[in-house]
């Protein structure tokens, strides 16, 4: 229940409890139907139900050890917890979610102390959040909204070896067993240390100026181009120097949105004041699509609950059916879905909205769909060769292909060269 101002004190009188007991006591007390999304037409005291989750936060597994230290049970608890409040340093804990419909409660840190560190690094990042004048958890969900599009995507960086040695240790030293569900469950852990590095980037005044620098400034708008200066210095934030000219030419996810709104608040501001000073203030007209923080729906990382529910039902279809399915490895087939998927939002992208030129625009675009075309490229030949390593007929797959058997003999040849 969210209650208006005279709806608390109400409550207050009648269970005679001091305001701040219940303010401690329920965690959606502090939050008005202002703020809860719509006020109560009615006169005097009023409240209304809302989703806990949607106004308080997700809900999590409480850590059973502190439940034990401080009531002398150790019983399962649960409790509303935000994604930088999931550690028990005292414990060694990530606490999971409690609405996925799976048993375990946490993953054990004691081998990750940087995701220990990184939570304790958050509230810097959060408090310097507040000195900008932005909503702390809005920076939270757009670094998780980048992160998690990267953790998407990393199953195709041969160069990554961070995330895969992290997800192992979360799994009890092997996640090979039961890799897709692995990855599902320790996504949000495994990537926790890079989430709390972008947030601290991207509040960095100087990432600012990165992003003004590389839109063309006071100038002309300019599309995005490969190896642009603030996903170098993102990638060297993050601890890997290779992955800037990766990301950079990663258009239409999160990071590009927020660089496109942080170029034109910029812009907007030089256009009213006549200098490169600050942006635009808040409650100037600007809608969601400009505002630097915000994340649009499709941007946002799957929750947990819905990725074992998918994961759930492709196993089941998956159990009567093919004998290739069962026999290629959980990796490959990870590594197959994520060049299909990346490929269908290159496609996308040559639906939306291009700024700058004609040139540039249709330059653009031209890279997007040449993007799409070498990632499904590699994608059909990826499930061609697994396909044989599977045990299917080579005359099938060439037949599925649309080669001839020795064309696919050809490039089959070309794979061994390169593995060699």
């Amino acid at each position: 229940m969210v209650f208006d101002a005279a709806g608390r004190a109400a409550l207050v009188g009648l269970c005679g409890v001091a305001e701040g007991v219940l303010g401690r006591a329920l965690p959606s007390w502090g939050c008005g139907l202002d703020e809860a999304g719509g006020r109560s037409s009615v006169e005097g005291p009023s409240a209304k139900w809302r989703v806990g989750g949607a106004v308080v936060g997700p809900v999590a597994f409480g850590c059973r050890l502190c439940a034990a230290r401080r009531t002398g049970a150790a019983v399962r608890v649960v409790g509303y917890a935000r994604g930088w409040e999931r550690v028990c340093g005292r414990h060694g804990r990530w606490r999971l979610d409690a609405d996925a419909d799976q048993e375990m409660e946490h993953l054990d840190l004691r081998g990750l102390p940087e995701v220990v560190r990184a939570q304790r690094r958050w509230a810097g990042v959060a408090r310097r959040a507040v000195r900008a004048g932005v909503e702390s958890g809005a920076v939270f969900g757009l670094a998780r909204a980048v992160v998690c599009r990267w953790w998407d995507a990393a199953l195709g960086w041969e160069r990554e070896r961070v995330w895969p040695r992290r997800l192992h240790v979360v799994a009890g030293g092997d996640a090979g067993g039961d890799f897709a569900w692995w990855r599902i469950v320790g996504r949000d852990a495994v990537v926790f240390p890079e989430v709390v590095a972008v947030a601290d980037a991207l509040l960095d005044p100087a990432m600012v100026e990165r992003v003004w620098h590389d839109r063309g400034g006071a100038g002309r708008a300019r599309a995005p181009r490969a190896g642009e200066e603030l996903c170098r210095e993102l990638g060297e934030r993050v601890g890997r120097p290779w992955l800037g000219p990766v990301i950079a030419v990663d258009y239409g996810g999160p990071l590009t949105a927020w660089m496109g709104a942080t170029a034109r608040r910029r812009r907007n501001g030089v256009d009213r004041s006549g200098s490169v000073g600050g942006g635009a203030a808040s409650g100037t007209g600007f809608g969601y699509a400009d505002d630097p923080w915000w994340v649009r729906k499709e941007d946002q990382p799957v929750t947990m609950a819905a990725q074992l529910r998918v994961l759930g039902k492709e196993k089941k279809a998956g159990g009567s059916g093919t004998r290739w399915r069962a026999a290629v490895p959980a990796e490959e087939r990870m590594l197959l879905g994520a060049l299909v998927k990346e490929a269908e939002e290159q496609l996308v992208q040559l639906r939306g909205a291009q700024t700058g030129s004609t040139a540039d625009a249709a330059q653009q675009l031209l890279e997007n769909l040449s993007r799409a075309v070498d990632l499904l490229g590699n994608a059909r030949w990826r499930t061609a060769v697994v396909a044989l390593n599977a045990g299917v007929a080579v005359e099938d797959v060439a037949r599925w292909a649309r080669v001839t058997v020795g064309e696919l003999a050809d490039v089959l040849k070309v794979e061994e060269d390169e593995a060699g």
